[in-house]
């Protein structure tokens, strides 16, 4: 009684304080209504590639716009190879500081386009393709910052009032791009002057997490901001809004973005010296993907806070919300994991006891709901601070956006979701849904931890029994949401997305069969990184697992075990990683320079072997100093060798697949199948004996269990 009534002030105290601020923050917002989408526009046809083996086999064709893009004309909006444009397509030019974007059409598609847009006075027309004319603006480095220069400054500006930068904007397959390039004072108003570049090229990439749907936010003095001292040093920077993945994982559409907006840079000034991509989390991700699958776009690599890709990421990343179901509603003895660290033995990622979490006043909340004597949480995991939100974002078609960019009648005649977003490569149900890659059917959660004795077998039973899976893209529901102050304060009250998650019927809830057909797609269209790389490859990184950041070490072995199992070798492949108060980016540019040099020098192409000698894998302390280096310093679990120095000082987690047995190079879409017969006489259970629950555990898997020493069922037997 007493705990149900402290849990209900307590959700009511954090509900009406956390109001105050979102309040505040809404009364000093946009002065004006955001311009909504309105109407979708009907799909226009465009080319897109003919794949029949791996896409890196298969030519791009020749670019058919003439650039470079005039100024104040509009650059191209269709793209060059990757299907039909995306509709609804939410326009962000106001958001990048670059007015309304251009008008295109007087029949009610995209957003409206008002002669005074803070007033939404006079309609003019609707943008559906969110054109940006190519436009030039300069920008001071002064104190520290990027300061934009108006007419006035740039009149009464000496050459020393501090370097001068001149950032090209416009729009390029309905993108955002920029190009910023370092000028003398004398230069100013000369779109080709080049005289302080030093002729390397940087291209910015950029992470989140998006599905599409939205044009992005690009922001001159942010591009600037991430590579200033690469500016400083006399570097030339390219990027796009389309290569940020807060707006899109489809890697086919990155890719024909980044070569055309390349192709504008080099039209204008010619060739670099080499092109560097630089960007963290979905931005590393990309740069994988975009070097394994094309050539002409980098020649070196720095992925930071990397993942191998986004795809084999939602593996694991969508069982978090399935355990946390578990947790939090579901469990036999739901005290018995109370303990933090026994979570982690079953979800892989770090988990830790007396961790706060933002949201933890959701779980009272939803608790109550759900009949349990509510209480907050004790602890936290990778699984909440890291990956909360995104299995209704990336896997939910009826959820749509939280923002407010859309009509009601757009968003409910859209499917959401990232799947949808890449339907037009990896097919649709019959009902128009995206065909899903996720699979769990004979997934033995917590496997290892079984068999090392930190979980009992009723235990084991219960959370595979109970945990479920997703629940198919067309019997989803949106998320039950409170939104006291419409968009700007989202309440969950349908926590970890349960009522989208399979109830138990007979006993045991159903697991999820994925699409063969879009595992398939996904190996072809070179969603999935599988190693096909030999540029040189820099992943850098700061260690984070002590604050739950999503960032997990382990991604970035994945990438060197796929690296290594397709080419037999990684030595294109070198790690840093660093306590989270040192920066190693810029002497990671230093080092990449000699590489990418010396490659140019001695070879017509970018062979592994011109790697400096005493370029190797490395971890740094809070100083800086270098802790240990070597090919050797990473040593540990995931290559089954004993620690090194460096997995010792930044030990690394895992995941819930590796803890249910699984490889961890985490590349597996869909499990061979095998009897729970055929799994005790492999030894699959080690010392468990499990004879007293053989029965249990054929009906808790009727199906069969998996046997990750079998390669991936989806993946294509001439992949």
């Amino acid at each position: 009684m007493y705990k149900r009534l402290f849990g209900f002030l307590a959700v009511v105290i954090v509900v009406f304080v956390s109001s105050l601020f979102v309040l505040r923050w809404w009364v000093l917002s946009t002065p004006y209504d955001i311009p909504k989408v309105a109407n979708v526009s009907p799909q226009e046809p465009n080319f897109l590639l003919n794949i029949k083996r791996h896409i890196r086999f298969t030519p791009r064709p020749d670019e058919t716009y003439d650039f470079p893009i005039p100024l104040g004309e509009v650059g191209p909006s269709k793209s060059l190879y990757s299907g039909a444009k995306q509709y609804p397509f939410y326009c962000m030019t106001l958001d990048s500081g670059l007015g309304q974007p251009e008008i295109d059409n007087q029949d009610g598609y995209g957003v409206p386009v008002y002669k005074d847009i803070n007033k939404q006075e006079t309609l003019l027309g609707f943008s559906k393709d969110c054109g940006v004319k190519s436009q030039i603006r300069y920008y001071r480095y002064i104190d520290g910052h990027f300061r934009l220069q108006n007419d006035s400054q740039l009149m009464q500006a000496q050459p020393d009032d501090g370097p001068l930068f001149r950032l090209e904007h416009g729009s390029i397959n309905r993108f955002i791009y920029s190009i910023v390039m370092p000028i003398s004072y004398e230069e100013i108003g000369d779109r080709l002057a080049k005289s302080q570049w030093n002729k390397r090229l940087i291209y910015q990439f950029n992470g989140g997490a998006g599905i599409g749907y939205r044009q992005g936010r690009q922001r001159g003095h942010r591009v600037m901001k991430r590579v200033q001292q690469q500016l400083l040093d006399g570097y030339a920077v390219i990027s796009s809004s389309g290569n940020r993945t807060s707006y899109t994982y489809n890697m086919l559409l990155a890719e024909d973005t980044a070569r055309r907006v390349k192709k504008h840079f080099t039209s204008l000034y010619g060739d670099p010296l080499y092109t560097v991509g630089i960007g963290g989390s979905g931005g590393g991700l990309a740069q994988y993907l975009i070097a394994q699958n094309s050539t002409g776009i980098l020649d070196g690599l720095i992925p930071l806070y990397s993942y191998p890709d986004m795809i084999t990421t939602t593996t694991y990343a969508l069982d978090c919300d399935l355990f946390n179901n578990y947790f939090t509603f579901r469990a036999e003895n739901r005290g018995a994991w109370d303990d933090w660290h026994r979570r982690q033995v079953l979800e892989g990622m770090n988990a830790l006891n007396d961790f706060p979490q933002d949201s933890g006043f959701l779980q009272p909340v939803n608790q109550l709901m759900a009949g349990f004597v509510p209480s907050f949480p004790s602890g936290n995991s990778e699984c909440i601070n890291g990956y909360f939100g995104l299995s209704s974002l990336i896997n939910n078609p009826r959820q749509g956006f939280l923002k407010d960019l859309f009509e009601d009648k757009v968003i409910e005649q859209t499917k959401w979701s990232y799947w949808q977003d890449v339907s037009h490569i990896f097919g649709k149900d019959s009902q128009g849904y995206g065909l899903t890659t996720w699979d769990n059917v004979g997934v033995q959660y917590g496997l290892e931890a079984l068999k090392q004795n930190r979980i009992s077998m009723d235990e084991f039973v219960d959370v595979n029994r109970k945990i479920g899976s997703w629940k198919p893209q067309g019997q989803m529901q949106k998320e039950t949401i409170w939104k006291p102050f419409g968009h700007k304060l989202p309440i969950w009250l349908s926590l970890w997305g349960n009522q989208n998650i399979t109830e138990l019927q007979n006993g045991v809830a159903p697991r999820r069969k994925g699409s063969i057909e879009a595992m398939n797609a996904a190996y072809r269209w070179g969603q999935v990184f599988i190693g096909e790389v030999d540029l040189p490859i820099l992943d850098v990184r700061h260690y984070l697992e002590g604050d739950l950041d999503m960032h997990h070490v382990s991604a970035s072995f994945y990438s060197r075990l796929r690296i290594q199992q397709a080419k037999g070798s990684a030595d294109n492949h070198v790690i840093w990683m660093a306590h989270k108060d040192h920066d190693p980016i810029t002497p990671a540019f230093e080092v990449m320079d000699r590489w990418l040099l010396n490659a140019k020098s001695n070879r017509s192409d970018l062979e592994r072997n011109t790697k400096p000698k005493d370029l190797m894998d490395r971890c740094f302390d809070q100083d800086g100093n270098v802790i240990a280096e070597g090919s050797k310093v990473w040593d540990g679990d995931w290559n089954d060798k004993p620690n090194g120095q460096c997995q010792l000082s930044f030990p690394m987690f895992s995941t819930s697949r590796v803890q249910a047995g699984g490889q961890w190079a985490g590349d597996v879409f869909k499990c061979q199948l095998i009897s729970i017969e055929v799994a005790i006489a492999l030894n699959m259970y080690g010392d468990v004996d499990i004879t007293a629950y053989k029965e249990m555990l054929e009906h808790v898997f009727p199906d069969g269990v998996c046997n990750y020493a079998e390669p991936d069922v989806g993946r294509p037997d001439d992949i």
